[in-house]
């Protein structure tokens, strides 16, 4: 198993290398392209090879350990170098990791319970929309059966007089827009008839 806290020692003495190489002219390792953009392609050198592969296998240790701390994910990372030497970080081990990765590609029934539980979902939620939908049309129903007078024997007290009072308003309303109707209705042919009197010649 690849030892990280020793990786991260030696990326600092790897740095410091690097820092001196570069500075002395003697080793550049990869040509940049303008600022902050690297040419990426095969270095020919092999000890540019060897640094920068020792320095971006670090890195990408590094990403995969935070990655597992701070997203509480499953990660398992394998390396090999040119020599073929491995190297490797799992946060539980990377068998395991391997034979989840295995199983969730091969199994079948993964996708099919996925489609299954989606189905499950839309099919309670169209359930309840349709309970909605009975529970609105029970109610339109008993309330225009209480309107007409209907339904009221079994009703208490003070659901009569929560009944009486939202019938007043409604009346009220009722008799406030049907004035309102007639006063334009009256308005519109008052203009109409003074529109239609004979202009007086002199």
């Amino acid at each position: 198993m690849f030892d990280y806290k020793r990786a991260l020692q030696f990326q600092s003495c790897i740095d410091r290398s690097m820092s001196f190489q570069n500075e002395s002219g003697d080793i550049s390792p990869q040509r940049k392209l303008g600022k902050g953009k690297i040419e990426i392609k095969r270095i020919e050198n092999t000890t540019n090879r060897q640094v920068t592969f020792c320095k971006r296998r670090n890195g990408l240790l590094k990403k995969a350990y935070e990655l597992s701390v701070l997203c509480d994910a499953e990660v398992a990372l394998i390396v090999f170098s040119s020599r073929g030497r491995l190297y490797e970080y799992a946060n539980n081990s990377v068998r395991g990791t391997i034979d989840r990765y295995k199983k969730a590609c091969l199994d079948p029934p993964t996708s099919g319970s996925v489609a299954e539980a989606n189905a499950q979902f839309y099919q309670q939620e169209a359930a309840k929309l349709r309970q909605q939908i009975a529970n609105l049309q029970n109610q339109n129903r008993q309330f225009y059966r209480n309107i007409m007078g209907e339904s009221l024997a079994d009703m208490p007290v003070k659901d009569l007089k929560n009944l009486e009072t939202k019938l007043e308003k409604a009346i009220s309303r009722i008799r406030s827009k049907k004035n309102e109707l007639l006063f334009a209705e009256i308005e519109y042919m008052q203009k109409r008839v003074s529109g239609s009197e004979p202009v007086a010649h002199s």
